[in-house]
């Protein structure tokens, strides 16, 4: 993007010095307007103009921090590295690694993932199918791919020279955007420009009130415009951190701690709440409360709540920040089949093949999978997947052969996947068809060991478990009416309870024997009289 776009102040036109507020300006070097046009002094309230209140800010926030901060690895690196591009470097992988994800979660692959590769180099080197296995489990594949491409950019075409402006950063390297960019140059190379983050937009939009929706383009300009006012000139890396880590631990989405907040006499939201307390109080007696005078602003403000949304005490300072109603992740269906045979020691193998190099999960390794419509009936279902199949293992497979085994579902940030599970153990030697996508045969440890993605191994632990049920002797006690005795050792299912009790669907139970049924356990018609209460 180009330079932030602005806002007028209600300071006016004065010197400052490099540490102090500056109104943001425009691409012409002008001071923007806001939003539609709307008169400067409507959002007045939501701007820090006053050059000692931004000092006292930056003072205060950066004194927590300094007492407060965690301990996290690529802080130490950023801290600690003197080669200005291994610490870039660090930085990027960090901050790539964090989007969408818990900082929790992102230690052991950071850890893991430098010491495979500590440089730039060598991560240059690797092959992609290494960086998804590192990867597996992280989420949003893609993200690593992209480090990656990056990391053979930088050793190629930039002779292994980190950019060290957050504008050269967005613009040379692939996946890096304003908010990585401008990371990696406050943090690494010291350059006093603002990020703004979920964090950030939380902190901000309750610092100043900022009531409009926090996800449109022009309050997310307002919001960069506010970052770039406040970072401190002389630590900006540091401040951009304290920032994050105030919304990560105190400024948090519900049950703030502003009892613990540094910079709470900063926070318009939370006046608010103070201001609200004795009327509340009132209300509660039975008095009628005056109306507060809290500084609301007037007219069309392009920063305040919409007139439909008007501030909710009960809420407090959670009334900020404010997004559009996320869409529906949308409903996919897909057919998975662990296939698998006897390999060396008969020690079962499974079938797995690589996906696309582009899209969902791109490069990674699954079993056979076909997606499936959403009115697919189960007949057509197993046909379908059975003629996918064989496209795979070069030899007729019967539909009926297929062994349902139940349903998992994983949610992805846009998707609700239901992978419809399938089993099926093939006898003698199997041919793979090599004009198809990579495939290979893989041990259960091997298998874990490869790039694959949580909702495969979901779909394994599946299996496993429907695998441990039937080789397990299971006690059935007859109920009323069942047909069999009640003996222990008998793997009798005699209704759709008993499924329930081996955690499968009760339409998969003829697979479960394929016809071999003893005579005592020889299907009778639904609903008759004394057979299983006449229930099925």
């Amino acid at each position: 993007m180009g330079p932030a776009r602005g806002r007028a102040g209600a300071a006016g036109a004065r010197r400052r010095s490099a540490g102090s507020a500056a109104p943001p300006q425009g691409p012409s070097g002008k001071r923007a307007s806001p939003r539609g046009g709307a008169p400067a002094a409507a959002a007045a309230r939501h701007l820090f103009s006053d050059p000692a209140e931004v000092q006292a800010l930056r003072r205060n926030l950066l004194a927590w921090y300094d007492r407060c901060k965690r301990d996290l690895p690529w802080r130490a690196l950023a801290a600690t590295e003197p080669d200005a591009d291994r610490r870039g470097y660090a930085v990027w992988v960090s901050e790539i690694m964090l989007q969408q994800t818990q900082v929790a979660t992102v230690i052991d692959y950071y850890t893991r993932w430098m010491q495979k590769w500590p440089t730039l180099q060598a991560l240059a080197q690797a092959s992609l199918e290494e960086v998804n296995q590192l990867w597996a489990g992280l989420g949003y594949y893609s993200r690593g791919k992209r480090l990656q491409e990056g990391a053979r950019k930088v050793v190629s075409e930039l002779a292994g020279r980190m950019p060290r402006t957050a504008e050269a950063l967005q613009k040379l390297l692939p996946g890096v955007g304003r908010y990585t960019a401008g990371a990696i140059a406050s943090i690494s190379y010291g350059q006093a420009t603002g990020v703004v983050d979920g964090n950030v937009t939380r902190v901000l939009c309750r610092l100043r009130c900022v009531g409009a929706d926090s996800s449109s383009p022009a309050v997310i300009d307002w919001l960069w415009d506010m970052a770039n006012v406040l970072v401190d000139r002389s630590r900006p890396g540091d401040f951009n951190q304290a920032l994050m880590e105030l919304g990560a631990t105190v400024c948090v989405p519900k049950s703030p701690l502003c009892g613990e907040c540094p910079v709470k006499q900063h926070c318009q939201a939370w006046r608010r709440v103070e201001k609200e307390l004795p009327f509340a109080s009132q209300k509660l007696l039975g008095k009628a409360p005056p109306v507060p005078d809290v500084e609301d602003c007037v007219g069309d403000c392009p920063l305040c709540p919409p007139a439909t949304e008007p501030w909710d005490s009960s809420l407090g300072v959670t009334n900020f920040p404010r997004k559009a109603a996320k869409k529906p992740p949308r409903a996919m269906r897909t057919a998975t089949c662990v296939l698998q045979r006897r390999g060396c020691h008969r020690a079962p193998e499974y079938l797995i093949v690589q996906r696309p190099s582009s899209g969902l999960l791109a490069g990674l390794w699954e079993f056979p999978s076909l997606p499936l419509a959403q009115d697919l009936q189960e007949e057509k279902e197993r046909e379908e997947l059975a003629d996918h199949l064989q496209a795979w293992i070069g030899q007729p497979v019967a539909a009926a052969g297929l062994q349902f085994i139940g349903e998992v579902i994983h949610i992805f940030s846009h998707i609700h996947q239901t992978y419809v599970v399938y089993s099926l153990h093939l006898d003698g030697d199997v041919t793979l068809d090599p004009a198809l996508s990579p495939s290979r045969w893989v041990t259960e440890d091997e298998f874990h060991a490869s790039a694959v993605s949580t909702a495969m191994k979901k779909v394994l632990k599946a299996h496993e478990k429907q695998r441990r049920k039937e080789s397990s002797p299971v006690k059935v006690s007859s109920a009323p009416g069942c047909l069999g005795p009640s003996a222990v050792g008998q793997p009798l299912v005699c209704c759709a309870e008993g499924a329930l009790e081996l955690g499968i669907r009760p339409r998969s139970i003829p697979s479960l024997w394929q016809g071999n049924l003893p005579d005592w356990m020889s299907p009778v018609p639904r609903g008759i009289p004394g057979i299983c209460g006449g229930s099925g």
